[in-house]
Formats: C-alpha cells, structure tokens, sequence
C-alpha cells in the first residue's frame, strides 16, 4: 500500500521574464481550501498593481481535491499549466501562485503556456519538497495493570507516536503510518481488556 506523499515544508518563490512580463510564482503548503482563500486575499492585496494573479492547489494525499484559475487570461493558459508542474513533480497539500505583470507584449496562447509552466517549475525548484507518510488516529483505553503488555506491543513499531492520559483509566491517542494500521490493531485487539477506536 502507497502510504506516503510529497508536500513542501515552507513558502518558495520563483521568478521569470518573458517579453518583458514579469512573473513572479510563489508555492505555499496548504492543508484546506479556506487557508487557500487566505492566501489568495493576501496576495491581491500585496500585488494590487499586477495585471493577474493565476493559481492552481492539490489537497489531500489522494490527490482528489484541486483545482486552478486563470484570473483573465485566455482559457487553460495560464492554471491549468502551473497545475500540471504540481503533478508533474508529484506534490500535493500545495498551492502556487503567479503573478504577472504585464510588459506590453502579447505573448500568445503558446507563450503564456510557456511563461506559467516555467514560473511554477522555478518556485517548485527553490523550494523544499519532503515526503510524509499518511496516518492513521486510534484511540485505545485499558485498566491500569495491561499498560505493561500494551507497551510492549508499541515499542515493536519505530513510526508510532501517542500520547497519554492516566487520570480515570489508561487512554492513549496512536498515530501510526496506514500500511501499519491493520497489524497494530491485531496485535493490540489480542490484549484482553483493550477497547479501540479507530477515528
């Protein structure tokens, strides 16, 4: 199973020129599609003088949610290409933007093609692309006296992180990488007195 995913840890800007447009494309992490808002309205804000602000994001490591605009120019011309250096390089939870100031020539459906692709794969390049595992959340509760038997079962998984709550009874909240999700409940569902939850 494919548990893993590529994303970028922080925002990276790239830049070109063509014909004396500038471009200047900047890839964010992003997580939902309010946060996309946000950054959107921030960069209207900063670039109020540029003629268009084109953007493309994938969310989800499934890759299912995405979407891109051309913000005026001549339809597929401008988002669908950055959309493609996002699928090109195999990121998601991303989004980039660029911003075009308008030199005074036409470049033509071909050129800003061009121009977009090559201001998206800058920003890409420049930044730092890291690959995350996907995870699954398990809740699990126990009496006090199986935490002994319990732990021995999480220290035989290296990507586990939990944390602990011993106020009433024994609760711990697991986060494990998916391809290890089935073992780890076999093994904790064979502990007698182990209720589990799988969020």
């Amino acid at each position: 199973m494919d548990d893993t995913y590529k994303t970028v840890t922080h925002p990276a800007e790239g830049y070109i020129t063509e014909k004396k447009s500038k471009f200047i494309a900047h890839i964010f992490p992003v997580k939902s599609a309010d946060k996309v808002r946000e950054i959107l309205d921030a960069q209207r804000k900063k670039y109020y003088d540029a003629r268009h602000i084109c953007w493309a994001y994938m969310l989800g490591w499934e890759k299912s949610i995405f979407r891109s605009n051309d913000d005026g120019e001549p339809s597929g011309t401008a988002g669908r290409p950055i959309l493609g250096q996002i699928n090109s390089a195999g990121l998601t939870d991303v989004l980039i933007t660029v911003v075009r100031y308008f030199g005074g020539t036409l470049l033509g459906t071909g050129g800003l093609v061009k121009a977009y692709k090559e201001a998206a794969a800058d920003a890409i390049a420049n930044a730092e692309i890291v690959e995350k595992t996907v995870d699954d959340i398990i809740e699990i509760v126990f009496d006090y006296f199986l935490l002994n038997e319990v732990m021995r079962v999480l220290k035989q998984f290296d990507t586990i992180r939990w944390t602990q709550d011993f106020t009433d009874n024994c609760r711990m909240h697991l986060e494990i990488r998916r391809s290890l999700t089935s073992q780890l409940i076999n093994m904790l569902t064979s502990i007698h007195g182990v209720a589990l939850y799988q969020t």
